[in-house]
């Protein structure tokens, strides 16, 4: 593959982590945190929320500052294997290196949330019924993409038998 095709998905990644961040600071400038705004009555709202943990708020009650260094060290792994392997040409075909850059660029914003807050900046929640989405981004919003992208690419993928033209054997 060649190393401006695989430099096209870095944009992508980049195109995610502009959009990630200009929305987030919108919400940071414009809102006080609490803030809750219906867009669409018991469905969509706008709010702004503070997230320390992980995914979901997992970990978000947790007062150890360990938690937060080591969240900012696995993302800045993550973030380093993932522009290695769509750098490299690693990345699989086309629809895992889309995964795996929409992935990358949710996971670099919300390190620079960790890196500039400590905590990642949350702007949609969704209820549907009695159901309660946790409040969530535009990087949370990448990565769940890119994971369906990545695993789509693994189920119905198109498989190449060792030894055909272009496969690579290990």
């Amino acid at each position: 593959m060649a190393y401006t095709t695989r430099i096209r998905w870095v944009w992508l990644s980049l195109a995610v982590v502009a959009a990630d961040r200009a929305t987030k600071a919108v919400i940071e400038i414009f809102t006080p945190e609490g803030y809750r705004r219906s867009v669409i009555s018991n469905l969509i709202y706008i709010v702004h929320a503070r997230n320390p943990g992980i995914a979901f708020g997992i970990f978000s009650d947790s007062p150890s500052k360990w938690l937060t260094l080591s969240l900012i060290l696995g993302s800045i792994a993550v973030v380093g294997v993932l522009s290695w392997m769509l750098i490299a040409g690693q990345a699989g075909a086309k629809l895992s290196q889309a995964g795996l850059a929409l992935i990358l660029g949710g996971a670099t914003g919300n390190l620079t949330d960790r890196l500039l807050h400590g905590a990642v900046t949350d702007f949609f929640e969704v209820i549907l019924g009695s159901y309660h989405w946790p409040a969530f981004n535009i990087a949370d919003s990448a990565i769940t993409i890119g994971a369906i992208f990545v695993a789509l690419d693994l189920l119905i993928g198109t498989r190449q038998v060792a030894g055909e033209p272009g496969s690579k054997e290990i």
